[in-house]
């Protein structure tokens, strides 16, 4: 898959925090991106949605840049969304979430997007 739809879970406008090189490599490389924070409305130009529930549409993969307190609360927001794979980033990881993903036929895994994107294994 080279073009993805991808949803930035704890997108972030702040230039040094990862979500944020994420959104601009993941651009860089074609994607599109929705990035997700509750009180941000653009990032880059960017619209950013504020929940989970208001995405509409087909997602390519989920890359989540939040904690397990905060992602816990969104396994049911994840399923609904059916995406093909949920990608945990470093201090993003969340066995519970992960196994909930699984039973629902959902890949994750526990890996970094810019190292993903940078070695050509996104």
């Amino acid at each position: 898959m080279s073009h993805q739809r991808v949803v930035i879970v704890g997108a972030s406008d702040k230039p040094h925090r990862y979500s944020h090189r994420a959104l601009l490599l993941l651009r860089k490389h074609g994607h599109e991106v929705v990035p997700v924070h509750p009180k941000l409305t653009e990032i880059e130009g960017v619209p950013v949605i504020a929940d989970l529930n208001l995405i509409n549409g087909p997602v390519d993969t989920i890359t989540m840049y939040v904690g397990s307190a905060i992602s816990a609360g969104l396994q049911d927001k994840l399923i609904r969304l059916k995406p093909r794979r949920v990608i945990f980033n470093p201090g993003a990881e969340n066995a519970v979430l992960a196994e909930a993903l699984q039973k629902a036929g959902i890949v994750s895994e526990e890996a970094c997007t810019l190292v993903l994107l940078n070695t050509g294994q996104f």
